[in-house]
């Protein structure tokens, strides 16, 4: 939809002048955060909600006893000058990791290809992935407009008619960490930043929300087993690192898909740890599977590749519903005017971390 069109400022009649939009973003992943914190400096009243009690999307790491693991985005390219101009802002929370042209690994950890495609500079956050979301989040976090721990379940819609203007009102239905079910009402705009199949699953809940439901039927996204494993006994042995000399590759082996050694990126604890990412048919037909089951199937896959056969101190796995995009909407958004409903994400692009900032920014100025 052409950004000229898309208003979404309320117009007094009789003044003609324009009053701020209250905005609920649901989700709070780089494509939430960025189309929050772009409406948020275009003077709106915008509001973040997230289910989970910490911010980052897929780009969220963990800790563990021996360091941190980035268990969903590894890294980062930049091709976009609206994505650079965002990265320049928050240089102390970034670094460019060596990998040169990643290579691609079979089952037994050879070499099959190296990509002829030009070289980028695969940037990681500082101290971590989720360092990035977490500093362009902080406008948010001071204004109060973070909400975390809050799952939206449903949304309500209604017409609010008033002396000068009628507009549109929406209600979200809360399920909260700490205080139960609750309400947050008296939105004009509601903007879905989450993967495909949960907003299908949210706009079906109010009937304005089906015609933008069903424009998504072409969108496929795929699941991921992420698995993280920590080799403290490398360093007491007097190694520097176990297995290959490599640090991370693209594997065709039938379970796994991604490896890459944690200690190898810059700023990170140098204790041996590896993150890797079973292929999506693979993390598809074992989605249900028991956690304990998926991890001795992809522990046994990780030494095939990387010859690692010791046992490591600290495993553990973590299961993405819905991590890459496998056929994306074509679009960087979607945004019903009539119904006051937007939608926003990596998918609708693709699968790359600036694909998600890109749909969040250009819905954000769609908006504001």
């Amino acid at each position: 939809m052409n950004a000229s069109h898309a208003r979404v400022t309320r117009t007094d009649s009789a003044s003609g002048s324009a009053s701020p939009s209250r905005i609920a973003v649901i989700g709070a992943g780089i494509a939430g955060i960025a189309c929050a914190r772009t409406l948020m400096q275009a003077g709106h009243d915008v509001h973040v909600y997230e289910r989970l009690t910490q911010a980052g999307g897929r780009m969220r790491s963990v800790s563990g006893p021996y360091g941190s693991f980035d268990i969903g985005a590894q890294f980062f390219t930049v091709r976009d000058p609206r994505f650079q101009q965002a990265l320049d802002t928050v240089p102390q929370n970034l670094l460019g990791w060596s990998l040169n042209s990643i290579q691609t690994r079979n089952a037994q950890g050879r070499k099959t290809s190296t990509p002829a495609s030009p070289r980028e500079t695969h940037w990681v956050g500082l101290p971590d992935m989720q360092a990035l979301p977490l500093a362009w989040a902080a406008p948010l976090w001071d204004a109060g407009r973070m909400h975390l721990g809050q799952s939206v379940r449903a949304l309500g819609h209604h017409i609010a008619s008033g002396s000068k203007h009628s507009s549109h009102q929406w209600t979200l239905m809360l399920d909260t960490e700490d205080h139960g079910a609750q309400t947050a009402s008296g939105f004009d705009t509601v903007i879905l930043a989450l993967p495909a199949p949960q907003a299908v699953q949210l706009l079906q809940t109010a009937p304005q929300g089906m015609a933008l439901a069903k424009s998504l039927s072409t969108v496929e996204m795929a699941p991921c087993w992420a698995m993280t494993l920590s080799y403290p006994m490398a360093a007491q042995a007097g190694l520097n690192t176990l297995g290959p000399q490599w640090n991370a590759a693209r594997s065709t082996h039938e379970r796994v898909a991604w490896v890459a050694r944690e200690s190898s990126k810059p700023g990170r604890a140098q204790t041996e740890r590896w993150t890797v990412h079973a292929n999506p048919l693979w993390s598809n037909e074992h989605r249900h599977d028991d956690p304990t089951r998926v991890l001795s199937k992809l522990q046994k896959a990780f030494g095939e590749i990387t010859g690692i056969r010791v046992a490591p101190r600290h495993a553990s796995v973590y299961l993405w519903q819905h991590a890459q995009t496998l056929s994306p909407l074509g679009q960087p958004f979607a945004y019903e005017r009539a119904a006051g409903l937007g939608l926003c994400g990596d998918w609708c692009i693709g699968s790359r971390v600036e694909d998600a900032f890109i749909s969040g920014l250009e819905m954000a100025l769609a908006l504001a």
